[in-house]
């Protein structure tokens, strides 16, 4: 059996990262939320109430910031500097603010070569917008995700009701739209569904019956790393 690179795109609240979450765990793969990459680089933007729009600013910034993974089984999520701030990045500023600094080219870049490295290994499935096309363009099994906006607003507002943050439903649909615009149109690696991708609208699946599909998808690849199902 050969172990595979797994990468999941998709547009904002399709459940990317629960897929890439279980999908991980049912194969005993590195599971790498790259969304949360780019949380914590704007969590330290903004921390330290630098200017994400001067790129000097955002370059010398950028030479400041570790970023890891926690291997506590009990405690999981992304590290910035040594800090577990998992809760940190999903607040409201860093929301409101992440995508616009995930459209600057040197970001990006900083961020890519980390992803790339983490991957070098194979065994792993990644999540975001741009990895079957710009960090993992050669991954045995590609994934695009997507579902209608409604569908999209009524998980982000519940997921964010249950972690008690407070957006209105107008708020959480207008910043999907926002995300999804400024995602697809940014010149630098533009959210675009690769040539190879198996494309997946789960608006009217759960997420059992997409785990059980996108499992047997991955089963297949690793046994058939050269076809196509």
């Amino acid at each position: 059996m050969k172990d595979i690179a797994i990468a999941i795109d998709g547009l904002s609240s399709c459940g990317k990262s629960t897929l890439a979450r279980d999908l991980a765990e049912a194969l005993d793969y590195m599971y790498v939320d790259s969304g949360a990459m780019y949380r914590a680089v704007t969590l330290y933007l903004l921390e330290n109430e630098l200017d994400y729009e001067n790129i000097a600013t955002v370059e010398e910034a950028l030479a400041e910031i570790s970023i890891s993974f926690s291997k506590d089984p009990d405690r999981p999520g992304i590290l910035l500097n040594g800090r577990h701030v998992e809760k940190e990045i999903r607040k409201k500023r860093v929301t409101e603010n992440v995508s616009p600094v995930a459209t600057i080219s040197e970001v990006r870049r900083f961020l890519v070569k980390q992803q790339q490295k983490l991957g070098e290994n194979k065994a792993i499935v990644m999540d975001g917008r741009d990895i079957g096309t710009v960090v993992f363009p050669n991954a045995e099994l590609k994934l695009f995700l997507k579902a209608d906006l409604e569908t999209r607003t009524s998980r982000r507002y519940k997921e964010l009701l249950g972690r008690g943050i407070e957006f209105s439903r107008e708020e959480v649909q207008k910043n999907l739209g926002d995300r999804d615009h400024i995602d697809s149109t940014r010149e630098d690696s533009p959210l675009t569904v690769a040539s190879d991708a198996i494309v997946v609208d789960n608006t009217n699946i759960n997420c059992d019956e997409q785990l059980q599909m996108c499992l047997a998808l991955a089963q297949y690849r690793i046994d058939h790393p050269r076809s196509h199902p």
